[in-house]
């Protein structure tokens, strides 16, 4: 059994107004993933610094980030960035650029968890409906286009509000969308904004929010989670 999650951590930023990364930190804890895909965790303006300091990832001892490396100091692409659990091997990964009116990317890891091999995509789509849609197709095209098949999960903000509509269309052609339930706002949920998608070929076993006092406080967005087995 393997757990994935994603998060929007919203920069460090709690609902209280206080940027305090560690509490972010300390909700993953909770959650326990072997991965976690991230949204909003590099500053958006400036030098685009990690709202999650690579010495307090290191120092809670629990995850290490793939290391990306596109900007010093920041952890991934336009925002987004995985955690794995320091057991899990990293066996390739790169950014995804997306077809876009506004800064937008997503990011791509090739792991090895508990000895099988799983590819995983953290995004966070356009506000944008249309531009959302093509981003999905970039994202599926990008992944067909890797070397070789591999079990995928593609998780993340999508800011898609339909439950059935909009981009969640093109993932379901050849995916299975879980359902997770609402995540947004953090204080009293009404959306699904945050989605986990797998491939055809991963049974998802349980899923849902990680709801807690502490994540209501942590971000405007709850975590999201899937317990899964792979062929």
């Amino acid at each position: 059994m393997i757990t994935v999650a994603s998060y929007n951590i919203r920069k460090g930023l709690g609902t209280d107004r206080r940027r305090q990364p560690q509490r972010v930190l300390d909700v993953l804890h909770e959650v326990h993933a072997d991965v976690v895909a991230l949204q909003e965790a590099d500053r958006r303006f400036g030098a685009r610094q990690s709202a999650l300091p690579p010495e307090l990832i290191a120092a809670h001892g629990e995850y290490r980030p793939v290391p990306f490396d596109i900007r010093p100091g920041g952890l991934g692409w336009h925002g987004n960035a995985i955690l794995v659990k320091k057991p899990v091997d990293i066996l390739d990964f790169e950014p995804i650029h997306l077809p876009t009116l506004e800064p937008r990317g997503a990011v791509l890891a090739e792991l090895r968890v508990g000895g099988r091999e799983l590819r995983v995509v953290g995004m966070h789509l356009d506000l944008s409906g249309l531009w959302r849609r093509r981003q999905v197709r970039a994202i599926i095209a990008h992944v067909k286009g890797r070397r070789h098949h591999m079990p995928t999960v593609l998780m993340g903000d999508l800011n898609e509000w339909s439950l059935h509509g909009g981009c969640i269309r093109d993932f379901m052609v050849d995916h299975r969308v879980a359902a997770t339930g609402r995540s947004f706002h953090s204080r009293r949920p009404i959306g699904c904004l945050d989605r986990i998608v797998t491939s055809n070929d991963i049974h998802v076993v349980s899923c849902g929010v990680h709801v807690s006092d502490r994540a209501r406080l942590a971000s405007d967005h709850l975590p999201i989670w899937a317990r899964v087995t792979l062929p």
